[in-house]
């Protein structure tokens, strides 16, 4: 695992004294709920002092002066759990210890992971399906710190925890599948209006915003869902696809012809939403659709 992602070993702990810091920050006087409000705080004072017109805050020095004192006030905690953990690192050495990366085996098409087999190779999901995108990359298994942190996002708003994941959906890039593949645009899975004001954010959008700034891919919000579908948590693959018919469309005049487009999504299930995204796309001149998401459910 690349340096910096989690904290050495010095940062172990035992199961209760990590019990208790999800009670009590760092200091032990902070409620964990605060943390967050910590980082939200320093990164809107960092961006403030970052963009501000005042010359004496545009130096190197200055932002790494203003950089240590925001380190001094807000130091920095793993993502999860709120530990402690040095400058620069997203999680401390328990929480880094249980995200499960995926590597081969694995199904090339779908990134379903497998144990105790060799090589490439369809799995059973795959076998004789007819998906429109060519490829789907997923990062991580939809397992322990993740999905807390997915779950964390999507229905307690806890935005600032999208910075690390799209730093770890940004590993997707590296996929030996896109290899030498040049995207036009990041596309985001849309919801549907009704869900958008639920949510009051499209978390597929914010994580391609963040993959956009790692990679200079531009981001594209080109489809429309314009069927609310409600929850497929407990949908078979037949049944999402068929709850998923006609869902989508492209927005007028977003032209697509002769792209190679991206999708982007949080966490791939069966792969029936990424499909109807991509026939969409396909049917309007699209050159091809791949599709990159953070976690493999």
């Amino acid at each position: 695992m690349p340096a910096g992602f989690w904290a050495s070993n010095r940062s172990r702990s035992s199961p209760a004294s990590a019990r208790s810091r999800r009670m009590l920050s760092c200091h032990g006087l902070v409620p964990m709920w605060s943390v967050g409000r910590c980082r939200r705080a320093s990164f809107r004072l960092l961006f403030f002092f970052q963009h501000a017109s005042l010359s004496g805050f545009t130096s190197a020095v200055s932002h790494a002066l203003l950089e240590s004192f925001v380190s001094l006030f807000f130091p920095p905690h793993c993502t999860s759990c709120s530990t402690r953990v040095d400058a620069g690192l997203d999680f401390c050495l328990d929480c880094g210890d249980s995200i499960e990366f995926i590597h081969p085996p694995r199904c090339q098409v779908c990134s379903q992971p497998f144990d105790g087999m060799a090589g490439e190779f369809e799995c059973p999901n795959c076998r004789g399906a007819a998906f429109h995108f060519e490829c789907a990359v997923s990062v991580v298994r939809s397992r322990r710190v993740i999905r807390e942190l997915i779950h964390r996002v999507k229905y307690s708003r806890e935005i600032w925890i999208t910075k690390t994941l799209g730093r770890i959906l940004a590993k997707g890039l590296a996929d030996s599948r896109f290899s030498g593949q040049q995207f036009d645009a990041l596309v985001p899975v849309p919801l549907h209006p009704k869900r958008l004001r639920e949510r009051e954010f499209n978390q597929a959008a914010v994580l391609a915003a963040h993959l956009s700034k790692y990679s200079g891919i531009p981001v594209r919000d080109v489809l429309l869902r314009h069927r609310y579908t409600g929850t497929q948590t407990a949908l078979d693959r037949a049944e999402r696809r068929q709850n998923l018919r006609n869902a989508f469309s492209l927005r007028k005049n977003t032209p697509v012809t002769d792209q190679n487009l991206l999708l982007i999504d949080d966490v791939l299930t069966t792969g029936s939403t990424l499909d109807a995204c991509a026939a969409v796309l396909l049917e309007k001149g699209a050159e091809s659709v791949r599709a990159l998401t953070l976690a493999r459910g």
